[in-house]
């Protein structure tokens, strides 16, 4: 995954490509389904391309309607076997059907230049949670930024805490994600995101530093 360079005053060049996780439920209350519109004209306006599950409902779907009436790109990424059950979104700017969950999944994780987590279900929980552990062991190194609508991801939130005050993961990797409470905030959050590195994956090795200096 190849990355960008940063601005001539030391910030992150912004994103051309935005990766979007977040759930194709009917049935969730309009506080999300407004959020995920709110994102998508939010990322079409800054001239974003948004990559999707490339669902037509719920979520996914408010997402790339919101972006798509707002003169924005909507690249959707959906298996075979969804796309057989009419679930894609026919209006999209492209839809690639691809063969199955997992090259859905490394596709959208490998397209992103930054990764968005809207409210979802277990399918959004396992997305993100892949692309945390990515970058954790330093294969994936772009922002990841949580919007917390309605205190969504507050539960997620202090699991993460107890794995690090627990010791099964280390303070700096609280600089992995970056959380926001409406979809306004996430622009800035992905342009002031922390730095992170390959080399970040010592962190993992008991007793050795990101330089790979072990410590007495």
């Amino acid at each position: 995954m190849g990355e960008r360079s940063g601005t001539a005053d030391g910030g992150a060049l912004p994103p051309r490509k935005v990766t979007v996780y977040c759930a194709a439920s009917r049935r969730v209350p309009a506080i999300y389904l407004d959020a995920a519109a709110s994102l998508g004209a939010e990322l079409a306006g800054r001239g974003a391309a948004i990559y999707t599950g490339g669902g037509s409902v719920g979520l996914m779907g408010r997402l790339a309607d919101a972006a798509l009436a707002s003169g924005g790109e909507v690249i959707g990424i959906i298996p075979r076997f969804m796309q057989d059950l009419e679930w894609g979104h026919s209006g999209l700017t492209r839809l690639h059907v691809v063969p199955d969950m997992h090259v859905r999944k490394a596709m959208l994780l490998a397209e992103g230049e930054a990764l968005v987590a809207l409210p979802g279900g277990c399918g959004t929980l396992e997305e993100l949670l892949e692309a945390i552990t990515w970058k954790r062991l330093g294969l994936f190194v772009r922002p990841i930024v949580l919007v917390n609508i309605n205190g969504f991801y507050n539960p997620l939130l202090v699991l993460l805490q107890q794995m690090i005050d627990q010791g099964f993961m280390d303070a700096r990797h609280s600089r992995m994600w970056q959380v926001v409470d409406q979809p306004a905030a996430v622009w800035d959050a992905i342009r002031q995101a922390p730095a992170w590195e390959e080399a970040n994956r010592r962190f993992a090795v008991p007793g050795v530093t990101p330089d790979g200096t072990r410590q007495a």
